[in-house]
Protein backbone atom coordinates (compact mmCIF):
# COMPACT_ATOMS: atom_id res chain seq x y z
CA UNK A 1 0.00 0.00 0.00
CA UNK A 2 1.33 3.44 -0.95
CA UNK A 3 1.82 5.90 1.89
CA UNK A 4 0.89 9.59 1.99
CA UNK A 5 1.82 12.16 4.62
CA UNK A 6 -0.31 15.31 4.67
CA UNK A 7 1.16 18.42 6.32
CA UNK A 8 -1.61 20.57 7.77
CA UNK A 9 -4.94 19.71 9.38
CA UNK A 10 -7.06 22.45 7.83
CA UNK A 11 -9.80 21.99 5.24
CA UNK A 12 -7.42 21.21 2.38
CA UNK A 13 -5.33 18.83 4.45
CA UNK A 14 -8.22 16.91 5.97
CA UNK A 15 -10.02 16.62 2.63
CA UNK A 16 -6.82 15.41 0.98
CA UNK A 17 -6.41 12.78 3.67
CA UNK A 18 -9.98 11.57 3.24
CA UNK A 19 -9.75 11.46 -0.56
CA UNK A 20 -6.47 9.54 -0.54
CA UNK A 21 -7.69 7.08 2.10
CA UNK A 22 -10.78 6.31 0.09
CA UNK A 23 -8.52 5.69 -2.87
CA UNK A 24 -6.60 3.02 -0.99
CA UNK A 25 -3.71 5.02 0.46
CA UNK A 26 -2.19 4.68 3.93
CA UNK A 27 -2.56 8.26 5.17
CA UNK A 28 -1.16 10.26 8.08
CA UNK A 29 -2.22 13.89 8.56
CA UNK A 30 0.12 16.05 10.66
CA UNK A 31 -1.13 19.18 12.44
CA UNK A 32 1.14 21.32 14.60
CA UNK A 33 -1.68 22.62 16.80
CA UNK A 34 -2.54 20.49 19.85
CA UNK A 35 -6.18 20.43 18.77
CA UNK A 36 -8.31 21.25 15.75
CA UNK A 37 -9.31 24.83 16.53
CA UNK A 38 -10.41 26.49 13.28
CA UNK A 39 -9.91 30.23 12.93
CA UNK A 40 -12.94 31.98 11.52
CA UNK A 41 -16.68 31.99 11.85
CA UNK A 42 -18.83 31.15 8.84
CA UNK A 43 -17.84 29.43 5.63
CA UNK A 44 -19.56 29.03 2.27
CA UNK A 45 -19.46 25.77 0.32
CA UNK A 46 -20.56 26.45 -3.26
CA UNK A 47 -21.88 24.10 -5.94
CA UNK A 48 -18.44 23.13 -7.27
CA UNK A 49 -17.16 22.09 -3.84
CA UNK A 50 -20.38 20.24 -3.00
CA UNK A 51 -19.88 18.16 -6.14
CA UNK A 52 -16.32 17.43 -5.01
CA UNK A 53 -17.56 16.37 -1.57
CA UNK A 54 -20.05 14.04 -3.27
CA UNK A 55 -17.10 11.98 -4.47
CA UNK A 56 -16.20 11.43 -0.80
CA UNK A 57 -19.77 10.56 0.22
CA UNK A 58 -19.91 13.77 2.28
CA UNK A 59 -21.89 16.14 0.05
CA UNK A 60 -25.37 15.26 1.27
CA UNK A 61 -24.30 15.55 4.90
CA UNK A 62 -22.95 19.05 4.29
CA UNK A 63 -26.05 20.08 2.30
CA UNK A 64 -28.26 19.35 5.29
CA UNK A 65 -26.40 21.68 7.64
CA UNK A 66 -27.44 25.14 6.43
CA UNK A 67 -28.63 26.14 2.96
CA UNK A 68 -28.95 29.78 1.91
CA UNK A 69 -32.57 30.81 1.47
CA UNK A 70 -34.32 33.75 -0.21
CA UNK A 71 -32.94 36.54 -2.36
CA UNK A 72 -29.17 37.00 -2.29
CA UNK A 73 -26.93 39.58 -3.85
CA UNK A 74 -25.19 42.93 -3.49
CA UNK A 75 -26.75 46.10 -2.07
CA UNK A 76 -25.62 49.65 -1.45
CA UNK A 77 -25.05 50.92 2.06
CA UNK A 78 -28.54 52.44 2.03
CA UNK A 79 -30.08 49.05 1.23
CA UNK A 80 -30.83 49.50 -2.47
CA UNK A 81 -30.20 46.34 -4.50
CA UNK A 82 -27.48 46.50 -7.14
CA UNK A 83 -27.62 42.89 -8.33
CA UNK A 84 -29.36 39.83 -6.95
CA UNK A 85 -30.43 36.27 -7.61
CA UNK A 86 -31.89 33.34 -5.70
CA UNK A 87 -30.52 29.99 -4.55
CA UNK A 88 -33.21 28.30 -6.66
CA UNK A 89 -31.83 29.98 -9.79
CA UNK A 90 -28.34 28.83 -8.88
CA UNK A 91 -29.51 25.28 -8.30
CA UNK A 92 -31.29 25.22 -11.64
CA UNK A 93 -28.16 26.45 -13.39
CA UNK A 94 -25.48 24.43 -11.61
CA UNK A 95 -27.35 21.51 -10.03
CA UNK A 96 -26.59 22.92 -6.57
CA UNK A 97 -26.78 26.22 -4.74
CA UNK A 98 -24.55 26.83 -1.73
CA UNK A 99 -24.51 26.09 1.96
CA UNK A 100 -23.08 28.28 4.68
CA UNK A 101 -22.04 26.75 7.98
CA UNK A 102 -19.61 27.24 10.81
CA UNK A 103 -16.04 26.54 9.81
CA UNK A 104 -15.81 24.49 13.01
CA UNK A 105 -18.74 22.34 11.86
CA UNK A 106 -17.10 21.55 8.54
CA UNK A 107 -13.84 20.75 10.28
CA UNK A 108 -15.64 18.39 12.64
CA UNK A 109 -17.30 16.58 9.71
CA UNK A 110 -13.97 16.21 7.92
CA UNK A 111 -12.08 15.09 11.01
CA UNK A 112 -14.70 12.44 11.73
CA UNK A 113 -14.53 11.21 8.14
CA UNK A 114 -10.74 10.97 8.25
CA UNK A 115 -10.85 9.00 11.54
CA UNK A 116 -8.87 9.88 14.64
CA UNK A 117 -6.06 7.37 14.20
CA UNK A 118 -5.02 9.07 10.96
CA UNK A 119 -4.63 12.54 12.50
CA UNK A 120 -1.56 13.37 14.60
CA UNK A 121 -1.89 16.61 16.53
CA UNK A 122 0.87 18.68 18.08
CA UNK A 123 3.46 17.61 15.49
CA UNK A 124 5.69 20.30 13.98
CA UNK A 125 7.28 19.80 10.58
CA UNK A 126 10.76 21.26 10.17
CA UNK A 127 11.30 20.37 6.51
CA UNK A 128 10.82 17.93 3.66
CA UNK A 129 13.02 16.10 1.19
CA UNK A 130 10.94 16.27 -1.96
CA UNK A 131 13.08 13.83 -3.94
CA UNK A 132 13.34 11.13 -1.30
CA UNK A 133 9.85 11.62 0.12
CA UNK A 134 10.90 12.41 3.70
CA UNK A 135 9.00 14.61 6.15
CA UNK A 136 11.16 15.83 9.03
CA UNK A 137 9.25 16.34 12.28
CA UNK A 138 10.05 16.94 15.93
CA UNK A 139 9.03 13.30 16.48
CA UNK A 140 11.40 11.96 13.84
CA UNK A 141 11.42 11.46 10.08
CA UNK A 142 8.49 10.00 8.15
CA UNK A 143 8.89 8.40 4.73
CA UNK A 144 6.14 8.73 2.14
CA UNK A 145 5.39 7.95 -1.47
CA UNK A 146 3.45 11.22 -1.60
CA UNK A 147 3.70 14.34 0.56
CA UNK A 148 0.77 16.76 0.49
CA UNK A 149 1.64 20.27 1.66
CA UNK A 150 -1.53 21.85 3.03
CA UNK A 151 0.25 24.15 5.46
CA UNK A 152 -1.55 27.36 4.58
CA UNK A 153 -0.93 30.75 3.09
CA UNK A 154 2.51 31.13 4.65
CA UNK A 155 3.51 27.57 3.76
CA UNK A 156 7.06 26.70 4.81
CA UNK A 157 7.04 23.80 2.37
CA UNK A 158 6.16 26.08 -0.55
CA UNK A 159 8.91 28.50 0.46
CA UNK A 160 11.45 25.67 0.54
CA UNK A 161 10.38 24.19 -2.81
CA UNK A 162 9.99 27.51 -4.63
CA UNK A 163 12.31 29.97 -2.85
CA UNK A 164 12.26 32.34 -5.83
CA UNK A 165 8.48 32.83 -5.63
CA UNK A 166 7.46 36.14 -3.99
CA UNK A 167 4.67 34.52 -1.99
CA UNK A 168 1.43 36.22 -0.94
CA UNK A 169 1.09 40.00 -1.01
CA UNK A 170 -1.22 42.27 0.98
CA UNK A 171 -4.44 42.93 -0.91
CA UNK A 172 -4.92 46.35 0.68
CA UNK A 173 -7.94 45.34 2.76
CA UNK A 174 -8.45 44.03 6.26
CA UNK A 175 -11.39 41.81 7.19
CA UNK A 176 -13.57 41.39 10.28
CA UNK A 177 -15.65 38.28 11.00
CA UNK A 178 -18.03 37.35 13.76
CA UNK A 179 -21.06 35.40 14.92
CA UNK A 180 -24.11 37.20 16.29
CA UNK A 181 -27.39 35.82 17.74
CA UNK A 182 -30.27 36.41 15.34
CA UNK A 183 -32.84 37.23 18.02
CA UNK A 184 -36.07 38.52 16.46
CA UNK A 185 -34.32 40.16 13.50
CA UNK A 186 -35.45 39.41 9.95
CA UNK A 187 -32.25 38.29 8.26
CA UNK A 188 -31.51 37.63 4.60
CA UNK A 189 -28.22 36.82 2.90
CA UNK A 190 -26.73 40.04 1.53
CA UNK A 191 -23.45 41.77 0.88
CA UNK A 192 -23.52 45.57 0.94
CA UNK A 193 -20.92 47.80 -0.73
CA UNK A 194 -19.91 51.36 0.08
CA UNK A 195 -16.90 53.61 -0.40
CA UNK A 196 -14.10 51.10 0.05
CA UNK A 197 -16.27 49.12 2.47
CA UNK A 198 -18.14 45.80 2.48
CA UNK A 199 -20.53 44.33 5.02
CA UNK A 200 -21.92 40.81 4.62
CA UNK A 201 -24.78 39.16 6.51
CA UNK A 202 -25.55 35.42 6.26
CA UNK A 203 -27.96 33.51 8.55
CA UNK A 204 -26.73 30.18 9.85
CA UNK A 205 -28.36 27.27 11.63
CA UNK A 206 -29.26 27.53 15.35
CA UNK A 207 -30.37 31.18 15.07
CA UNK A 208 -26.87 32.49 14.53
CA UNK A 209 -25.79 35.05 11.93
CA UNK A 210 -22.39 35.18 10.28
CA UNK A 211 -21.24 38.73 9.64
CA UNK A 212 -18.12 39.92 7.85
CA UNK A 213 -16.74 43.28 6.78
CA UNK A 214 -13.75 44.74 4.96
CA UNK A 215 -12.09 48.13 4.73
CA UNK A 216 -9.05 49.59 3.02
CA UNK A 217 -6.34 49.96 5.66
CA UNK A 218 -2.55 49.73 5.93
CA UNK A 219 -1.34 46.24 6.78
CA UNK A 220 -0.88 45.64 10.49
CA UNK A 221 -3.30 48.32 11.68
CA UNK A 222 -4.41 47.67 15.26
CA UNK A 223 -7.60 48.85 17.01
CA UNK A 224 -8.38 48.73 20.70
CA UNK A 225 -12.08 47.93 20.17
CA UNK A 226 -12.95 46.17 16.91
CA UNK A 227 -16.72 46.40 17.39
CA UNK A 228 -16.55 50.15 17.94
CA UNK A 229 -14.57 50.46 14.73
CA UNK A 230 -17.28 48.52 12.89
CA UNK A 231 -20.03 50.66 14.39
CA UNK A 232 -18.15 53.80 13.36
CA UNK A 233 -17.98 52.56 9.77
CA UNK A 234 -21.36 50.83 9.39
CA UNK A 235 -23.60 52.24 12.14
CA UNK A 236 -25.61 54.34 9.65
CA UNK A 237 -25.98 51.60 7.00
CA UNK A 238 -29.24 49.81 6.31
CA UNK A 239 -30.73 47.41 8.83
CA UNK A 240 -30.08 44.83 10.13
CA UNK A 241 -26.39 45.82 10.01
CA UNK A 242 -26.44 48.35 12.91
CA UNK A 243 -28.66 46.08 15.02
CA UNK A 244 -26.35 43.11 14.48
CA UNK A 245 -23.30 45.13 15.44
CA UNK A 246 -24.99 46.39 18.61
CA UNK A 247 -25.81 42.78 19.52
CA UNK A 248 -22.32 41.47 18.75
CA UNK A 249 -20.00 40.29 21.49
CA UNK A 250 -16.78 42.30 21.04
CA UNK A 251 -14.79 39.29 22.18
CA UNK A 252 -16.13 37.18 19.30
CA UNK A 253 -15.09 39.57 16.53
CA UNK A 254 -11.85 38.61 14.81
CA UNK A 255 -9.87 40.54 12.23
CA UNK A 256 -7.07 39.69 9.84
CA UNK A 257 -5.36 41.36 6.91
CA UNK A 258 -6.16 39.73 3.56
CA UNK A 259 -3.34 38.36 1.43
CA UNK A 260 -3.36 36.90 -2.07
CA UNK A 261 -0.98 35.65 -4.77
CA UNK A 262 -0.14 38.23 -7.40
CA UNK A 263 2.13 35.73 -9.14
CA UNK A 264 1.06 32.10 -9.65
CA UNK A 265 3.46 29.34 -8.71
CA UNK A 266 5.32 27.72 -11.63
CA UNK A 267 3.91 24.34 -10.55
CA UNK A 268 1.88 22.78 -7.77
CA UNK A 269 4.36 19.96 -7.24
CA UNK A 270 8.03 19.18 -6.99
CA UNK A 271 9.45 15.70 -6.54
CA UNK A 272 7.03 13.74 -4.38
CA UNK A 273 5.37 16.84 -2.92
CA UNK A 274 2.03 18.30 -4.04
CA UNK A 275 0.68 21.63 -2.79
CA UNK A 276 -3.02 22.17 -2.07
CA UNK A 277 -5.22 25.01 -0.86
CA UNK A 278 -3.76 28.32 0.31
CA UNK A 279 -0.26 26.88 0.14
CA UNK A 280 -0.73 26.67 -3.63
CA UNK A 281 -3.04 29.55 -4.51
CA UNK A 282 -3.91 31.99 -1.74
CA UNK A 283 -6.80 34.26 -2.77
CA UNK A 284 -9.00 37.02 -1.41
CA UNK A 285 -12.41 35.92 -0.05
CA UNK A 286 -14.45 37.93 -2.57
CA UNK A 287 -15.64 34.89 -4.52
CA UNK A 288 -16.01 32.70 -1.44
CA UNK A 289 -13.79 30.11 -3.15
CA UNK A 290 -10.78 29.67 -0.87
CA UNK A 291 -12.04 26.54 0.87
CA UNK A 292 -13.90 25.39 -2.24
CA UNK A 293 -10.75 25.36 -4.36
CA UNK A 294 -8.86 23.50 -1.63
CA UNK A 295 -11.57 20.81 -1.67
CA UNK A 296 -11.33 20.59 -5.45
CA UNK A 297 -7.53 20.24 -5.18
CA UNK A 298 -7.86 17.32 -2.77
CA UNK A 299 -10.31 15.37 -4.90
CA UNK A 300 -8.40 15.94 -8.15
CA UNK A 301 -5.05 15.03 -6.56
CA UNK A 302 -6.38 11.77 -5.12
CA UNK A 303 -7.96 10.88 -8.45
CA UNK A 304 -4.80 11.55 -10.44
CA UNK A 305 -2.29 9.77 -8.21
CA UNK A 306 -4.43 6.67 -8.48
CA UNK A 307 -5.20 3.68 -6.31
CA UNK A 308 -2.83 3.38 -3.37
CA UNK A 309 -3.22 -0.39 -3.52
CA UNK A 310 -1.32 -0.53 -6.80
CA UNK A 311 1.81 -2.64 -6.37
CA UNK A 312 4.18 0.03 -7.63
CA UNK A 313 2.57 2.76 -5.53
CA UNK A 314 3.67 6.33 -6.01
CA UNK A 315 6.83 5.32 -7.86
CA UNK A 316 4.62 4.44 -10.80
CA UNK A 317 2.58 7.58 -10.25
CA UNK A 318 5.68 9.77 -10.37
CA UNK A 319 7.11 8.04 -13.44
CA UNK A 320 3.77 8.30 -15.16
CA UNK A 321 3.67 12.06 -14.67
CA UNK A 322 0.62 12.00 -12.41
CA UNK A 323 1.80 14.97 -10.37
CA UNK A 324 2.51 16.76 -13.65
CA UNK A 325 -1.12 16.04 -14.47
CA UNK A 326 -2.18 17.49 -11.11
CA UNK A 327 -0.39 20.74 -11.86
CA UNK A 328 -1.88 20.79 -15.36
CA UNK A 329 -5.38 20.24 -13.97
CA UNK A 330 -5.23 22.80 -11.16
CA UNK A 331 -2.74 25.60 -11.89
CA UNK A 332 -4.64 27.27 -14.73
CA UNK A 333 -8.04 26.99 -13.08
CA UNK A 334 -7.01 28.26 -9.67
CA UNK A 335 -4.96 31.10 -11.19
CA UNK A 336 -8.11 32.34 -12.94
CA UNK A 337 -10.09 32.14 -9.70
CA UNK A 338 -7.37 34.07 -7.85
CA UNK A 339 -7.41 36.80 -10.52
CA UNK A 340 -11.20 36.99 -10.63
CA UNK A 341 -11.41 37.25 -6.86
CA UNK A 342 -8.76 39.98 -6.79
CA UNK A 343 -10.54 41.93 -9.53
CA UNK A 344 -13.66 42.04 -7.38
CA UNK A 345 -11.55 43.04 -4.39
CA UNK A 346 -10.23 46.00 -6.40
CA UNK A 347 -13.79 47.05 -7.22
CA UNK A 348 -14.70 47.07 -3.53
CA UNK A 349 -11.67 49.23 -2.67
CA UNK A 350 -12.92 52.20 -4.70
CA UNK A 351 -13.42 55.27 -2.48
CA UNK A 352 -13.79 58.19 -4.89
CA UNK A 353 -17.52 59.16 -4.85
CA UNK A 354 -17.74 59.48 -8.64
CA UNK A 355 -15.99 56.14 -9.17
CA UNK A 356 -18.30 54.49 -6.61
CA UNK A 357 -21.36 55.94 -8.38
CA UNK A 358 -20.13 54.68 -11.75
CA UNK A 359 -19.36 51.24 -10.31
CA UNK A 360 -22.81 50.93 -8.76
CA UNK A 361 -24.53 52.25 -11.87
CA UNK A 362 -22.67 49.78 -14.06
CA UNK A 363 -23.66 46.87 -11.83
CA UNK A 364 -27.31 47.93 -11.79
CA UNK A 365 -27.49 48.40 -15.56
CA UNK A 366 -25.78 45.09 -16.22
CA UNK A 367 -28.20 43.31 -13.90
CA UNK A 368 -31.16 44.80 -15.78
CA UNK A 369 -29.89 44.02 -19.25
CA UNK A 370 -28.28 40.60 -18.74
CA UNK A 371 -30.56 37.90 -17.31
CA UNK A 372 -28.98 36.18 -14.30
CA UNK A 373 -25.90 38.39 -14.66
CA UNK A 374 -24.75 37.58 -11.13
CA UNK A 375 -24.80 33.86 -11.85
CA UNK A 376 -23.39 34.10 -15.37
CA UNK A 377 -20.30 35.85 -14.01
CA UNK A 378 -19.63 32.72 -11.93
CA UNK A 379 -20.29 30.13 -14.64
CA UNK A 380 -16.69 29.03 -15.11
CA UNK A 381 -16.18 28.66 -11.36
CA UNK A 382 -19.42 26.98 -10.34
CA UNK A 383 -19.94 24.74 -13.38
CA UNK A 384 -16.86 22.67 -12.51
CA UNK A 385 -17.35 18.95 -12.09
CA UNK A 386 -15.00 16.35 -10.55
CA UNK A 387 -12.94 14.32 -13.01
CA UNK A 388 -14.63 11.27 -14.49
CA UNK A 389 -14.04 8.33 -12.18
CA UNK A 390 -13.45 10.44 -9.08
CA UNK A 391 -16.80 9.30 -7.72
CA UNK A 392 -15.61 5.70 -7.56
CA UNK A 393 -14.01 6.12 -4.13
CA UNK A 394 -17.17 7.69 -2.72
CA UNK A 395 -19.33 4.91 -4.11
CA UNK A 396 -16.95 2.27 -2.80
CA UNK A 397 -17.06 3.93 0.63
CA UNK A 398 -20.87 3.81 0.65
CA UNK A 399 -20.99 0.17 -0.45
CA UNK A 400 -18.34 -1.07 1.95
CA UNK A 401 -19.59 1.08 4.84
CA UNK A 402 -16.12 2.28 5.69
Amino acid sequence: MARAVVIGGGIGGLTSGIALRRNGWDVTVLERAPKIDPVGSGLGIAANALKALDTLALGDHIRKLSRIQGQVGIRRGDGRWLVHTTPDAAEARYGDSAVVLLRATLMEVLADALEADRLRLGVSVSGVDADEGIVRTDDGDLRADLIVAADGIHSKVRQALFPEHPGPTYSGVTAWRGLVPRGDLEIGSTESWGKGLIFGVIPLADDMVYVYATDVLPAGTVFEDEREELLRRFGDWHEPIPALLRAADPGRIIRNDVYSFDTPLPAFHRGKVALVGDAAHAMTPNLGQGACQAIEDAVVLAHLVGDGQESNGMAAATRGGRLDAYTAARLGRTSKVVRQSMSICRMTKVRNPVAVWLRDLGMSLAARTVPDMMLRSMDEVLSWRPPVGATDAGERHRIEGR
